[in-house]
């Protein structure tokens, strides 16, 4: 009898280790769950941040300009406060300013601060001594950042639900394993698998190598969408031109290389710099190889004694450009005005592009993943129905 206090207490303990286990453990679920989605939510946005930086700077310097600072000013007085919200690369900025060293130089050496395009746009603004025009034109480059995260909605469905590691590991599973299983117990049946069966089984290391190469373009995708322009710059070092000629090749991020061209050589022109000299800064604006051997070819045109609008038809095969151009040579108003509804243009279409090259690849790759199901299912129930029927007439 004097045990039964005992056992009753020491169940009342075991209760509440196993209470205590069960809370510990769902704490750590939660933990490590919260812990993805923020990892998550920081690759997901880093788009996002690098257009913060980018916004923050612009709105600074065009401050700055607005009271008759110029931009290095500005710059040094903020370092001065050492103010972290500024970030860390901002006041490296200041300090290299402080050393001596100009803007382009300083910008050189913090190249994570701003994208490439809109150091190349800044350096148009000092070429026409007209820093403020230059302005809105970067900020319509920073637009790019949050047409790209919104793409990059449809390619994070895409890799919950079709390309990930599991994919192809379940793959792999059923050839290996599953499907030898299928055609031993059918020959001990003495009935034969489906050809649907027998086909996959037969080409499955290839389906296995074009879903593992399938997954590395989509590991490489995600690396480039992290990475940004230091992504970009590491790949050029080991394949000199590759990034540039693939955003070349792409229709909505030529769209913009095209806009950006033409809105530094609108402000060029309206700041009267030769065409020759306006033509090869605004391609260089662009910070894009490609763009800047056609820049060059047309720069050769117009020594030669081609127009402007002539030169200028190498950067737009479609022609209108150039019909555009020569519209604004022969008007009256200035060429940033006359060129600003092709801009905006520019700018729909590219994200166009882009959106419905997203949706086309999801729903693509989505549509083959269920149609390679379906067969496989159908296969699967195919044999096992060879099997019953074996078995019975055995």
């Amino acid at each position: 009898v004097g045990d039964r206090p005992r056992c009753a207490g020491g169940g009342i303990v075991c209760r509440m280790n196993a209470l205590a286990l069960n809370l510990l453990i769902s704490l750590i679920e939660f933990t490590v769950l919260a812990a993805l989605a923020y990892l998550g939510y920081f690759c997901f946005s880093l788009p996002l941040r690098r257009r913060e930086r980018a916004r923050l700077f612009l709105d600074l310097a065009e401050l700055g300009l607005s009271d008759g600072r110029s931009v290095e000013q500005t710059v040094r007085e903020l370092g001065a406060t050492a103010d972290r919200a500024l970030g860390r690369r901002f006041h490296r900025l200041a300090a290299l300013l402080e050393s001596g060293l100009s803007l382009d130089q300083a910008l050189q050496r913090v190249p994570r601060l701003l994208p490439p395009s809109i150091v190349g746009m800044l350096r148009v603004g000092r070429e026409t001594g007209d820093l403020p025009r230059i302005l809105p034109a970067c900020r319509q480059q920073l637009q790019d950042q949050v047409d790209t995260v919104s793409s990059a909605h449809h390619y994070l469905m895409l890799f919950a639900l079709l390309v990930s590691p599991a994919w192809v590991a379940t793959f792999s599973t059923l050839v290996v394993f599953v499907l030898p299983k299928f055609f031993a117990i059918a020959e001990e049946m003495g009935t034969s698998p489906p050809a649907l069966m027998r086909s996959l089984a037969e080409h499955g290391a290839v389906l296995i190598a074009a879903q593992t190469a399938l997954l590395g373009v989509f590991y490489l995708a995600v690396l480039a969408y992290l990475g940004g322009p230091r992504f970009a710059a590491w790949v050029g070092r080991w394949c000199p031109g590759l990034p540039d000629r693939l955003a070349w090749l792409l229709p909505w991020k030529r769209k913009r290389l095209q806009r950006n061209f033409s809105s530094a050589l609108a402000i060029l022109l309206d700041a009267g710099v030769p065409e020759a000299r306006a033509m090869s800064l605004a391609s260089e604006s662009t910070a894009n190889a490609v763009m800047r051997r056609r820049a060059d070819a047309a720069v050769a045109d117009l020594r030669q004694g081609a127009g402007l609008p002539a030169a200028v038809g190498r950067l737009d095969a479609a022609g209108e450009f150039r019909w555009r151009l020569e519209n604004a040579v022969h008007g009256a108003t200035p060429f940033q005005t006359a060129l600003d509804g092709w801009h905006d243009a520019l700018s729909a279409q590219a994200f166009q592009l882009e959106q419905t090259a997203a949706q086309l690849v999801t729903t693509g790759l989505v549509l083959l993943n269920g149609l390679f199901v379906a067969g496989l299912a159908i296969g699967v129930f195919a044999s096992l129905l060879n099997i019953i029927q074996g078995g019975i007439l055995w």
